[in-house]
């Protein structure tokens, strides 16, 4: 069915799919925490992972065991940064922040003496979003933010190495297992039973479907066919569809600077990914 789809519109899918999911998962902070929204999320998404691919960790090695696991805690490390930077500064914001990890992996990767540029041009969006003066951005955030976009593209290498050791998606089912894992005590600690509550764990549900099978699955397919160039410009959308499901979704209002800083950062990311590795799997 996805095959008959234009793989430019399961980019942007994916993309949609994975903000509102964020924005989501920001109006249940206040019942579970950002360490509940997320344990909620990636355990929906292991388990229907799980549930397609059937991951199996007999006759696989010790290295690639290790490759999984090691994954699994960036991917676990990545999506708590972000949600508890979600949950001090506005999603678009955090988003555009959050890129500089996919930014950082095309520039060190490539030799071309223009992608400094496109780094200055990022950084100055990212100085533009921060000295923004209203009552959303807090030094704690932008801190959080920082911190899931370098774990960002730790999960950039991490996922090229499991797409060699592992085939088709079994690897990152291992590794969303692991993640899981690795969350359910702090999601415990921060909401309890509340957890379990109907009017938690039915948005957190829809939180992974939307925010991790979805995209993954879109992206999946949308790479079989898409050149690498043309879904790096396409992911560079993603922070002004944060904005936007932001706005939508929390009500977050966005001023002149904000907007300029987020068209920076996009405007250096399409710069930086014309010859890169494409940025999959954001949080």
């Amino acid at each position: 069915m996805l095959d008959r789809v234009p793989s430019p519109a399961l980019v942007v899918g994916a993309i949609a799919s994975v903000q509102f999911g964020s924005a989501l998962a920001a109006t249940l902070f206040s019942r579970i925490g950002p360490a509940g929204a997320v344990t909620l999320r990636l355990t929906v998404a292991a388990l229907v992972l799980a549930l397609i691919w059937r991951p199996r960790t007999h006759g696989r090695s010790g290295h690639d065991l290790r490759l999984a696991a090691l994954f699994g805690l960036v991917l676990a490390g990545m999506n708590l940064s972000f949600y508890e930077a979600l949950h001090r500064i506005p999603l678009g914001i955090a988003v555009a922040i959050e890129f500089v990890g996919p930014l950082g992996v095309a520039i060190a990767a490539s030799r071309r003496a223009v992608d400094l540029l496109w780094a200055a041009l990022a950084a100055l969006g990212i100085v533009a979003l921060t000295r923004a003066k209203t009552h959303g951005i807090d030094g704690e955030g932008v801190g959080l933010a920082l911190l899931a976009g370098v774990l960002w593209g730790a999960y950039i290498v991490l996922n090229t190495r499991i797409g060699r050791a592992f085939r088709d998606a079994t690897g990152l089912a291992m590794a969303m297992c692991v993640g899981a894992l690795a969350l359910l005590p702090l999601g415990i600690a921060s909401a309890g039973a509340h957890l379990l509550e109907p009017r938690s764990l039915l948005p957190g549900a829809a939180v992974g479907v939307l925010s991790s099978v979805i995209p993954y699955s879109f992206e999946l397919e949308a790479l079989r066919r898409i050149r690498m160039a043309v879904f790096g410009v396409l992911m560079s959308l993603e922070p002004a569809v944060a904005a936007v499901a932001g706005l939508i979704v929390l009500g977050q209002s966005m001023s002149a600077r904000m907007v300029v800083g987020i068209a920076l950062v996009s405007i250096a990311s399409v710069g930086a990914s014309r010859r890169a590795t494409p940025a999959v799997g954001g949080a």
